[in-house]
């Protein structure tokens, strides 16, 4: 077993990290003083992982959108009885959740810290499915995609996603479609939790009042050792342009929503990180609240307090978005366009940056103190290739020539998609 402690001299913190000989990765940073732990047990399976192949398969194979968030669903419950009613008798709130990238399993707790890591780990190695529940949860399911099939803030941004992107299946929502849910079994279920849920592929992150070594007398008795099978996913190679520059949808909404994403061309690792790092420091400079742009919009009419930025990025994607509501999303896009081009030409505010830079790690910082961001930081890093620390390098390495870079790079504005929500007249 290999098990070393990962430190940063530069904020005074660190961490154990364990390649456990089950194939499982464990980090455990221990917090001393602090009333609570956070655990999560995630395995490197989201929604757009659905064409894949082992050292046992013979070629690559595809299943149908929506299995990860369906596999999700089915693993609270067990033989027996409901895994939350477990949790109930160790007073420990539990919840789980499935990403584009990702599902992970989770509970904070107070007390009883050592029955509640024993049922994440048992519950999460004993998959149960029969053809009686696997159809009982489609019909769930199922209602669940219709639900959201209505929500316009869900919409504004998936129909942007199927605007930038042609291919990659990010696209596609996280549950899947009704019709690709109704091709589930159980087989196909046993087949993908085999494939993605190896410990080789998960990781096990732990933060708060907890021992390391507890933590790992707890896994040497739980986990199942397992067989690396070489696991491998792919993507249809994306064009680098849009498929569509304009998505619209009437819904019931009073006000129009939208969603401008650039799209750009992705990176691994502590490539992307650095990426995503620039990035939202180039979508401070040019649009948050202290912005230029931000406060004309603002005093024009044209957007109102929930005009926002991100940085949406993963394995094979990589977009910028504004988002807000405005009864003029033309306009709103613009104006961004303006914007970014004189960027280009006359250059960001350098004064502005070194401002913006030290909120960003000042706001890394904080999270140190916060028992759950610290463990969601830790699996999130590991599952991206990088370690919880590079962020703060990252950040703190980034210079304004950087960024300046990044602007120039990553935001074509010939490759750009504006979604909008209309109300329904």
């Amino acid at each position: 077993m290999e098990k070393k402690i990962i430190r940063n001299d530069r904020i005074n913190e660190q961490y154990y990290y364990i390649k456990h000989p089950s194939g499982l990765t464990i980090v455990v940073w221990e917090m001393e003083n602090y009333s609570t732990c956070h655990a999560l047990f995630g395995t490197k399976y989201g929604s757009i992982n659905t064409t894949f192949k082992t050292s046992r398969d013979k070629d690559f194979v595809t299943v149908p959108e929506g299995i990860a968030h369906y596999l999700e669903h089915k693993l609270f419950e067990n033989e027996d009885c409901d895994v939350f009613s477990l949790y109930a008798k160790t007073g420990a709130s539990a919840n789980a959740y499935t990403s584009f990238d990702k599902t992970c399993y989770l509970f904070t707790c107070t007390d009883n810290f050592d029955e509640s890591l024993e049922i994440l780990l048992d519950f999460v190695q004993k998959p149960y499915f029969t053809k009686e529940t696997v159809e009982k949860e489609q019909g769930i399911i199922g209602q669940e995609i219709r639900m959201y099939e209505d929500n316009a803030g869900w919409r504004v941004f998936f129909n942007m996603l199927t605007g930038v992107y042609k291919y990659h299946p990010v696209r596609i929502d996280i549950a899947g479609t009704v019709e690709s849910i109704a091709k589930i079994d159980a087989d196909l279920l046993y087949r993908c939790y085999n494939t993605f849920y190896n410990l080789n592929n998960m990781v096990l992150s732990v933060a708060g009042n907890v021992n390391v070594d507890k933590v790992l007398e707890i896994c040497d008795r739980m986990l199942k050792p397992c067989e690396d099978v070489n696991l491998e996913t792919v993507f249809t190679e994306e064009p680098d342009g849009v498929v569509e520059h304009e998505v619209v949808q009437k819904l019931d909404v009073a006000t129009p929503l939208f969603n401008i994403g650039f799209k750009a061309k992705p990176e691994t690792a502590l490539a992307a990180l650095r990426a995503e790092v620039e990035t939202n420091i180039v979508l401070s400079l040019l649009a948050d609240e202290s912005s230029s742009l931000y406060k004309k919009m603002y005093d024009n009419g044209l957007i109102n307090t929930t005009f926002g930025t991100e940085v949406f990025s993963g394995d094979g994607y990589f977009c910028s978005i504004f988002s807000g509501e405005s009864r003029n999303p033309h306009d709103v896009m613009n104006e961004i366009i303006k914007e970014i081009e004189n960027a280009k030409i006359n250059g960001l505010d350098r004064e502005r940056f070194e401002i913006i830079k030290k909120a960003y790690y000042g706001s890394k910082i904080r999270e140190c103190n916060n028992v759950e961001s610290v463990a969601t930081s830790m699996i999130n890093s590991y599952m991206a290739g990088v370690t919880p620390f590079d962020e703060v390098e990252t950040i703190a390495a980034t210079t304004f020539e950087d960024v300046q870079k990044r602007l120039n790079k990553q935001f074509n504005t010939e490759n750009v998609t504006i979604s909008i929500i209309e109300p329904i007249q």
